[in-house]
């Protein structure tokens, strides 16, 4: 019987949210109130039936250690499951391995330990609500070596830019490119077999390649039986700042919001528990998230408010991302505004950005 192991592979995501992270890597910035980018890949792979799940991580993972704990918040918590946070080794004497080939290599027990016969393998700025049996159920009666996650995108937007379009016969993917005008994308997700995992890997380090993905797979495709499958679910990529802002702000339609956060599997994050949130009799608040803990005297609009934070008397708050512990004091105008966690703006400040460049304040400032 065929079965699956997981595979997050944070060791090429590049830090592309700027201030959000100076002190976090990109798969533990926070993400629509009480969520962490990482929660979506992560959930997704376990309610696909997968309990052996690793995280391919290089630097700055300390938030994200905090995040995950042990697993036990997301399903992986009984004597069969386990979440590995996997860095490189970079004391191995006999490892000429390059990039992020250099994690495959360090961590080649990992898979051999398994006795799945497929890896699913992801990312962190893909977010979706799905899970991937159906796609492993074509991967497995194509007998691909690879399947691809893929969608077709009626409307294209910036944050599609960035990602690989497929070209096919049939199933089959022929060749894969940055067409911007193609609408057939590759989402980042993909399942891959055990055998093709070592395969590909030992003939990137043979020949001094860096990157598993690009150099193993894409420069390859005619040594591949590569085929693809086609989800049809609510989507984001978080691959800018702007991206960032815009998908956070597009949960506010509730709509978007039941799509992503209300059907049957949910998705997991770390449980915090914290009393209600605290409204003055006079505050306003519309259309707005506001998570747990939180105390609001002013005025919040199309804004995301997280855990604890703290919005005096008088302060105007629209359109924008307040992240834990945040304290806004007397008067305070913030619009189009990303405050990352710990930050205190004093009273009447003014701050102004726009829906292409936000205002961004880096964590545990005080302005």
């Amino acid at each position: 019987m065929r079965t699956l192991m997981g595979l997050i592979n944070l060791s090429n995501e590049q830090d592309y949210l700027e201030e959000l992270t100076y002190f976090r890597n990109g798969a533990s910035v926070p993400f629509a109130g009480r969520y962490r980018l990482i929660d979506f890949s992560l959930s997704n792979i376990v309610n696909s039936c997968v309990d052996e799940v690793a995280i391919f991580v290089n630097q700055k993972y300390r938030s994200l250690l905090d995040h995950l704990e042990n697993g036990d918040n997301f399903g992986l918590d009984d004597r069969k499951s386990r979440l590995f946070v996997l860095p490189p080794d970079w004391h191995d004497p006999s490892d000429y391995s390059r990039g992020e080939l250099r994690h495959f290599h360090n961590n080649r027990d990992f898979f051999l330990r398994s006795n799945a016969t497929d890896v699913i393998i992801s990312g962190s700025q893909f977010i979706v609500n799905t899970d991937f049996k159906d796609a492993y159920k074509h991967h497995i009666e194509s007998d691909a070596d690879i399947t691809l996650i893929s969608e077709h995108i009626n409307e294209l937007e910036e944050m599609h830019q960035p990602l690989l379009r497929l070209h096919h016969e049939g199933t089959k993917v022929t060749y894969i490119n940055h067409d911007n005008d193609h609408h057939h994308v590759f989402t980042g997700t993909y399942i891959i077999k055990k055998d093709k995992l070592f395969e590909v890997m030992d003939f990137c380090i043979q020949n001094y390649k860096e990157k598993f993905f690009f150099n193993g797979i894409l420069e390859r495709i005619d040594a591949l039986n590569i085929s693809f499958y086609d989800i049809d679910e609510e989507t984001m990529y978080i691959n800018s700042l702007k991206s960032f802002y815009i998908n956070n702000l597009r949960i506010l339609d509730p709509e978007r919001y039941k799509a992503i956060f209300m059907k049957e599997n949910r998705i997991k994050t770390k449980i915090s528990n914290q009393p209600p949130t605290k409204y003055s009799g006079d505050c306003t608040v519309h259309n707005s998230t506001v998570a747990n803990g939180c105390e609001i005297e002013g005025h919040v609009e199309n804004s995301i408010l997280y855990r604890g934070v703290c919005v005096e008397r008088g302060v105007t708050i629209k359109n924008s991302i307040i992240m834990t512990n945040c304290h806004i004091k007397k008067g305070a105008v913030l619009e189009n505004v990303i405050l990352d966690k710990d930050v205190i703006v004093n009273s009447n400040q003014k701050l102004i950005g726009s829906c292409d460049k936000p205002f961004v304040v880096a964590k545990r400032q005080t302005i």
